[in-house]
């Protein structure tokens, strides 16, 4: 099976139903995660498999002493494995990345087996939970000295040079929510700059490949940083046809466009956190689950 394939196919379908899967907002104690070990999935997986709880396999399932109910189907997951090759060049021994996928089951498609790590989602609202926003906001801009600044117009952007990001006054936006989704968008264009993740080319042409991923990039960071927060945003002027069509034609013209999005910003948002777990080197940029 083509894995780059198969992953963009399963997005492109939830887009065709109208769902946008990034802009699913899900809650640090509400997302995909493994039952045998209570590790969430990558951001990419939390996409392909549309909804929080515990997953297994159909030998986990076996092993714990249930049994997947007759008729489900399994979602996929993918993970990165990596295989040693010699350079025919050089002689030298390189460890290279190949994309590798296992099927699982959602535990409420199982009989005998129940959850042990997942609970509902209980977050606080109102100023606790911007503050925990503030706070994330304020840490990063600390770590790395971008600057932030506020003024009245209606621009919302990120400028490498001067490593600072614009935004309108704060009582311009239309919900705490969706300044908080702005902000992050341009936090993870951010993460970009040549002394971080040096992800950003010096010269984009708007509408061009690179722009479009980085875009994307920003988009699945910033609805993860609002979900991590218990933030909730409307998404009702993105989730619109035209929108929709954009993206379905980059993701119908590239087979390896959202996994290669997908992983950096996972990398984008671990360094927002301050969360980027040592010794890691998947280029999704997470351990275990990707």
């Amino acid at each position: 099976m083509d894995i780059y394939t198969a992953v963009t196919d399963r997005i492109i379908a939830q887009m065709e139903q109208g769902q946008i899967p990034w802009s699913k907002p899900w809650h640090s104690n509400g997302k995909a995660v493994s039952h045998a070990t209570g590790k969430p999935y990558s951001l990419l997986n939390q996409m392909l498999l549309g909804r929080p709880g515990e997953y297994v396999t159909f030998k986990q399932c076996q092993e714990v002493g249930g049994k997947v109910k007759k008729g489900e189907k399994s979602s996929l997951v993918v993970f990165w494995k990596w295989i040693e090759q010699v350079d025919e060049e050089t002689g030298e021994t390189k460890e290279v990345p190949f994309l590798r996928y296992y099927n699982v089951f959602h535990i409420d498609q199982c009989e005998g087996i129940a959850a042990k790590y997942t609970t509902e989602a209980a977050f606080p609202n109102g100023a606790s939970t911007v503050e925990a926003a503030q706070n994330i906001i304020n840490d990063y801009l600390g770590r790395t000295g971008v600057k932030l600044l506020h003024q009245e117009g209606d621009r919302a952007f990120y400028r490498p040079s001067t490593d600072e990001i614009v935004l309108p006054l704060r009582k311009q936006f239309i919900s705490t929510a969706e300044y908080y989704s702005t902000v992050w968008h341009e936090l993870m264009h951010s993460t970009g700059h040549s002394s971080r993740l040096n992800r950003l080319d010096k010269v984009v042409a708007f509408g061009s490949d690179v722009y479009s991923k980085e875009e994307l990039v920003a988009e699945i960071g910033a609805a993860a940083l609002v979900g991590h927060v218990g933030l909730e945003t409307s998404t009702s002027l993105r989730n619109n046809a035209a929108y929709i069509q954009n993206w379905l034609q980059v993701l119908k013209g590239d087979k390896r466009f959202i996994v290669s999005a997908a992983g950096k910003a996972e990398k984008a948002v671990n360094l927002i956190l301050n969360q980027c777990p040592a010794g890691i080197k998947s280029p999704l940029g997470v351990e275990g689950n990707v």
